[in-house]
């Protein structure tokens, strides 16, 4: 990962991105959701903070982790929704589905521009996969 401002925005006025992105989420039980995340999604732990309650991992995803907040109650519905881009839907929903994974439907195709499955982690919080069709 990479700390150097973005030449692009320098002196405009606005964010210069450091090319890092980390998406925070609620989670009610943090070993659990490190071991889901590890298992199915190929994340890493690179810390978990006890009194704080909090954990970031990294993602397959150059650049990209995951913050988890522990909490007592997930409120579902209605934030970010995490959409890894894979090679084949078919194969990554499959695993997840052999491993107990929730999806929620049949994969859904944009014929020459996406496909899309949605699932769920242990706390009912939603992501997708996606896969690119054609040029997009």
């Amino acid at each position: 990962m990479t700390n150097a401002p973005s030449a692009q925005n320098a002196g405009t006025g606005k964010a210069e991105f450091t090319g890092g992105l980390t998406v925070s989420m609620q989670v009610t039980d943090r070993k659990r959701s490190i071991a889901w995340f590890s298992e199915h999604l190929g994340c890493t732990l690179l810390y978990d903070v006890e009194e704080m309650g909090w954990c970031e991992l990294s993602t397959p995803v150059e650049s990209v982790q995951i913050g988890m907040s522990e909490v007592e109650s997930v409120q579902v519905g209605g934030g970010p929704v995490l959409t890894w881009g894979v090679k084949s839907v078919d194969e990554a929903r499959a695993a997840l589905e052999k491993a107990g994974v929730k999806f929620d439907g049949e994969t859904r195709e944009y014929p020459g521009m996406v496909r899309l499955a949605t699932f769920f982690d242990p706390d009912g919080n939603t992501f997708m996969f996606y896969e690119a069709l054609g040029d997009h």
